[in-house]
């Protein structure tokens, strides 16, 4: 590739051991050419030597001038650092099995578990501690730094983070680009040229005011939006399950013609935003969430399985893929463009996880949503003020107060707290249940629980 470098950055990846995104932020940093030095940290040392292992193995095949340094302590690597990109999961999936699992034994059945819903409550307790103490290891090391959190739940640990300690970080998730392209293959139009607003909380994000060239495309979504939705009723009055092979995102679509907005990031997230109707006992048009509908065990053994393979390739006990170097879709996606952006000024727009600050009305104010924001000298900047329709600001706000409570649980240590969250939330059935489901999810991560005695 040559030693031609665009850009000099310093770049800190906390949660390393996560190889899927430390292969893609080092495939994107060299396909940009940037120079400089990306410094690996994970407290597991076993992934991080793996982790390692890829990117040197990346960086010498490529020629790329980038230096791999890596430890398992974050405060070794932080100073004179440009940029900090988090990527941590407490407790990695064997914890993220105990959210999903435990729930289910009392009927509450969920996709993915790492957002809302117990899960991503039982996940916000785990995460937020360590978080913010992170974010005063970064105001205190590399204040200067630009400071990225990728770590679900979203919301709740930007917003502990500020909260707590008025670190700057920026959340960031590749479900608004991916919604972005399914929908511009659904409307027959080029994703390059489809324009919209998308905001919300991160993953219910609701897509309105789409557009190509100047052209409305509200009248064609909707059209669409109403065709499917004809189809299920059909096909739920007749107790025709067949329908639903052709029909992808039914909840999403149908979310779509009742709301005029379009909710990110599909159904496999959207439907966990609405337990009263899907998490009790998963119904989901004659399937069950996480069973035999987005699988949870598949998706936690095809991350074993991943892992595995880069173990493999990092030690050299097998020949590097061909596409070692390639740019893969993943939450890693943006960052780098987004460094970029924000170095050269070019005021390009993204979407971000930032507090509201009046950009959307009806809102809390300082709740972390996700929003259009524009790169520059001064960072992401949000793009003006959004008015999103009353339905839709009406599935947002409960879940902000939501946030609020499970931060405040996690800050204080509060089983009350975190018991009032899943009565917030919506899952639970009974105050009794909140109780006891609490005190089971506590008592299963307590090794990862030091604030809660």
């Amino acid at each position: 590739m040559g030693k031609y470098v665009s850009l000099t950055e310093q770049v800190v990846l906390l949660g390393a051991g996560s190889a899927m995104f430390t292969k893609g932020l080092v495939a994107d940093v060299i396909k940009q050419r940037w120079g400089g030095e990306i410094r690996l940290v994970d407290v597991d040392a076993h992934a991080l030597e793996t982790a390692i292992g890829l990117a040197k193995a990346m960086v010498d095949i490529s020629g790329a001038d980038i230096v791999i340094r890596g430890s398992t302590d974050r405060r070794e690597m932080l100073p004179e650092s440009t940029a900090v990109i988090c990527t941590v999961g407490v407790g990695g999936r064997r914890a993220w099995e105990q959210d999903v699992l435990i729930p289910r034994a009392f009927g509450i059945f969920q996709p993915v578990g790492d957002t809302v819903m117990p899960g991503g409550s039982s996940r916000a307790l785990r995460m937020i501690p360590p978080m913010v103490e992170i974010a005063r290891d970064v105001l205190e090391l590399s204040p200067q730094a630009l400071f990225f959190n990728y770590g679900n739940p979203m919301s709740p640990v930007c917003r502990a983070i500020r909260k707590a300690t008025g670190a700057p970080v920026i959340g960031l998730c590749h479900g608004v680009n991916s919604v972005a392209a399914y929908l511009a293959k659904a409307l027959d139009v080029e994703v390059k040229k489809l324009k919209y607003t998308a905001a919300g909380i991160n993953h219910l994000t609701w897509f309105t005011d789409l557009s190509v060239d100047g052209n409305d495309l509200g009248p064609a979504l909707g059209s669409k939006a109403q065709r499917i939705s004809d189809q299920i009723r059909e096909g739920l009055a007749k107790s025709d399950k067949r329908i639903f092979q052709s029909i992808d995102n039914p909840v999403s679509w149908e979310l779509t013609n009742l709301t005029g907005a379009f909710p990110a990031v599909l159904d496999r997230h959207v439907t966990e935003f609405f337990p009263a109707m899907y998490g009790s006992q998963g119904a989901y048009y004659g399937k069950t969430l996480g069973v035999d509908i987005y699988n949870f065990e598949d998706v936690i053994k095809s991350g074993d399985d991943i892992f595995a393979d880069m173990q493999r390739t990092a030690r050299g006990d097998s020949e590097l893929p061909p596409d070692l170097l390639s740019s893969t879709s993943g939450e890693h996606e943006q960052v780098t463009d987004i460094i970029e952006s924000i170095r050269k000024n070019d005021g390009r727009t993204y979407s971000a996880n930032i507090p509201n600050q009046g950009q959307i009305t009806g809102l809390p104010a300082e709740s972390i949503i996700e929003c259009p924001c524009v790169a520059g000298q001064d960072g992401l900047i949000p793009r003006g003020s959004l008015k999103l329709p009353a339905v839709v600001i009406g599935t947002l706000a409960t879940r902000f107060l939501w946030v609020e409570t499970i931060v405040e649980a996690a800050l204080e240590g509060c089983m009350r707290k975190f018991a009032q969250a899943l009565l917030i939330d919506g899952s639970v059935k009974d105050i009794g249940m909140a109780w006891e489901l609490a005190e089971t999810l506590v008592n299963a991560h307590k090794k990862h629980l030091h604030n809660f005695g």
